[in-house]
């Protein structure tokens, strides 16, 4: 079992910045998945936004989030960041972290896949 935690959500005003942090367990095997950020705005569906293989390597955007947010992955810490400049509050959304061993990037970070683990969730509000 792969434990994801979410963390670095919160409210900030429009333009702002936040970074998120989905951290896996001590141990290899958190670096031998892909891992996605995906988001579910009140009243919609859940969607892809970003992704990054096991090794860092290959990262994909979403148009919606492209040039404004940056994942990236320190394999040591076996955490990815997702950091999310000039937000706007169309933004404001759940924002989960998922794994696949999948390349995730080859499938631009899908919507509805078969993740093998899910973070909690955190909250980002965008306010204007």
């Amino acid at each position: 079992q792969l434990q994801l935690v979410e963390s670095g959500g919160g409210e900030v005003q429009s333009g702002g910045s936040l970074r998120l942090s989905c951290t896996g367990p001590r141990g290899r095997a958190f670096n031998y998945y892909s891992i996605v950020w995906l988001r579910q705005a009140p009243g919609k569906e859940r969607e892809g936004i970003s992704c990054i293989t096991d090794d860092g390597t290959k990262t994909y955007y979403r148009n919606a989030v492209k040039g404004r947010f940056t994942i990236s992955r320190d394999l040591a810490r076996n955490t990815v960041y997702l950091q999310m400049n000039s937000l706007r509050p169309d933004d404001t959304a759940i924002y989960y972290c998922a794994a696949t061993g999948a390349d995730a990037t080859k499938y631009r970070c899908p919507d509805r896949f078969e993740y093998d683990y899910w973070g909690q969730g955190t909250q980002v509000t965008v306010s204007s």
